[in-house]
Parts: C-alpha cells; sequence; structure tokens
C-alpha cells in the first residue's frame, strides 16, 4: 500500500463509450453466478453448511487472487489510504452484509421471495446513479427494470403459491437487496478514482476474505474436506462462480452505467433456472418460460 501513489485516471472515452466486449462481460459475469447451484448444492450435500460456502467463496476467493497477482501483477497491491473505504464498501458493506441478510431471510421465509428481493437490487442501482452520478432514469430503462424484477419474480416461482412472508423477512430480502446493489455503486467509485477492474476485485477480497472468518467453524470445515471431490467442488465454485464472475463484471461496470449493469446482471437467476433443467433435472415450467422471456426481454432493451 502506499501513501502517494496516484492510479492513472480513465480516458473520457473508457467511461462514456461502452462497447459489445463490456456488455459481454457483464453477462458473462452474471452467467458465472447463475450456476453458482452446481457447486453450492453438491458442497451442501457433502456436508458443508451455507456458511462454510460463505467462507469457501471469500477467503477461498481472496486466497486464489493474492495468488495469481503475487504472480502476475503486483501493481494492483498499492492502493492509497484514502481509497480504501471505497473497498470497505465493496468487500465488507456489500459483499459480506448482503450475504447475511440474504442467509437470514431464506431462514424466516421462502427461497422464491428472499431471491426476488435479492433482485431488487437493480431499482437500488438505477436510483442512487440518478442521484450521484446524474444517470439518467430514461424509459427504456424503466421498462427493462420493470420487466426483469417481473421476470425474476416468475422464475423464482413467486406467484406459484405456498409462500411464506413475514416482515422480519422482507426487511432482511430488501436490505439483501440494498447490500448487493452498493458493490455496483462502491465499484464505481473504485473505478472512477483510475483502479483498474482487476485491483477493484482484488482489494473487495482482502476485506470480504477476512471479515467471512466470522462464520468459520474449524471443526466443521474441516469434517466437510473429507475427499477430493469435495476440494474439487470447492475449487470450482471459488474459481467459476466467484473470482471470475467479480472480474468480469467489475470489468464491464468500468464502462457501463451502474444501473445498466445492474439490470442486465439479472441474468443470473435465468442462468441457474436452466442450470437446475439441464443439470439437475429440474421441470420447467411455463411460468418459469414466461420468467425468462422477460428478464431477456429486459436486457435486449438495453443492447
Amino acid at each position: 500500500m502506499e501513501e502517494e501513489h496516484q492510479p492513472a485516471a480513465q480516458t473520457a472515452e473508457d467511461q462514456k463509450a461502452p462497447n459489445a466486449a463490456a456488455y459481454a462481460s457483464i453477462l458473462a459475469g452474471a452467467a458465472l453466478w447463475g450456476i453458482i447451484g452446481l457447486w453450492n448444492r453438491n458442497l451442501m450435500a457433502g456436508g458443508f453448511s451455507p456458511t462454510d460456502i460463505v467462507v469457501v467463496r471469500n477467503f477461498g476467493g481472496m486466497l486464489l487472487l493474492l495468488l495469481i497477482f503475487c504472480l502476475k501483477d503486483r501493481s494492483v497491491f498499492r492502493v492509497k489510504k484514502g481509497h480504501l473505504k471505497y473497498f470497505f464498501g465493496t468487500g465488507v458493506v456489500s459483499v459480506m452484509l448482503f450475504t447475511v441478510c440474504y442467509f437470514s431471510c431464506q431462514k424466516i421465509c421462502s427461497l422464491a421471495v428472499a431471491s426476488v428481493l435479492l433482485y431488487t437490487a437493480p431499482s437500488f442501482v438505477v436510483l442512487l446513479s440518478a442521484i450521484l452520478w446524474k444517470e439518467p432514469i430514461t424509459k427504456k430503462k424503466l421498462a427493462a427494470l420493470g420487466l426483469t424484477l417481473i421476470g425474476c419474480a416468475f422464475v423464482c416461482g413467486v406467484f406459484a403459491g405456498g409462500l411464506t412472508v413475514t416482515a422480519s423477512g422482507i426487511l432482511l430480502g430488501l436490505g439483501a437487496g440494498f447490500f448487493y446493489a452498493l458493490y455496483s455503486i462502491f465499484g464505481r467509485y473504485a473505478l472512477q478514482a483510475g483502479y483498474s477492474s482487476m485491483a477493484v476485485t482484488v482489494w473487495t477480497f482482502l476485506f470480504a476474505g477476512p471479515m467471512s472468518l466470522v462464520f468459520l467453524r474449524p471443526a466443521e470445515m474441516a469434517a466437510a474436506f473429507v475427499t477430493p471431490k469435495m476440494c474439487l467442488l470447492a475449487l470450482g465454485l471459488v474459481v467459476f462462480s466467484t473470482v471470475l464472475p467479480y472480474l468480469l463484471y467489475t470489468a464491464g461496470l468500468s464502462q457501463v452505467e451502474s444501473g445498466k449493469a445492474s439490470i442486465m446482471a439479472s441474468l443470473e437467476p435465468v442462468v441457474a433456472s436452466l442450470a437446475g433443467v439441464l443439470i439437475f433435472g429440474e421441470p420447467m415450467s411455463a411460468m418459469t418460460l414466461a420468467g425468462i422471456f422477460c428478464v431477456l426481454a429486459g436486457v435486449y432493451i438495453l443492447r
């Protein structure tokens, strides 16, 4: 860490002229987040608890990023002390607090309700971006926001009945959506300060990794890593549904409006639903298909 280091500023072209690669990067990141169930279900079946998975994701992600960038590019570790607040925001306020709220919501509400409340995040991002950076709230953006929110509700089965909802659960779910949204906000501040998307991701996990150890249960974790299969599944979770998607999403965020990026990331539950059908043999209902169509239509509007 350096006190006098001054990161290079982004060019106006980088900030105002997103290209197809930036949009593709966001969608690829969302898709990789969407397959997290592939790892989580198998890990939980093998003895991991949800909080074990939080530790594996955040602390494991930190270790992998440290290994990669200690060997590849140590410049990402140079940061001004005054800018650490941005990474505390992405790592602790966003990643950690959204996880705590989301898991707590799942305990007292149905999974569908928790999932849809989480995907209120784009609404928060659009509103905060308009306040902080004067990003326009256009008709297209509102239409895309409405379509993706309705689509997520369909995909998660909110209209299928049998839901469990409490006032505290709603507050926790909205808290999860709000803190989830703050990654795009704090991340944008860090990017505008001149840090690369790789540096933002590394420092996010340098904060989130150690903080996740509050959930660590050493004996429980040791018992869960009983076979090479469990180790490979944990590695898959860290590489493909933690490190890569955060790198990709943050790279796209460096060129795309925060509101648009967050709405496009609503592709995640669509991919999760398709993964459930293709990998776990879950049924594909007409409601799920309608939800997928709505989300894709919302993303298409923002093309």
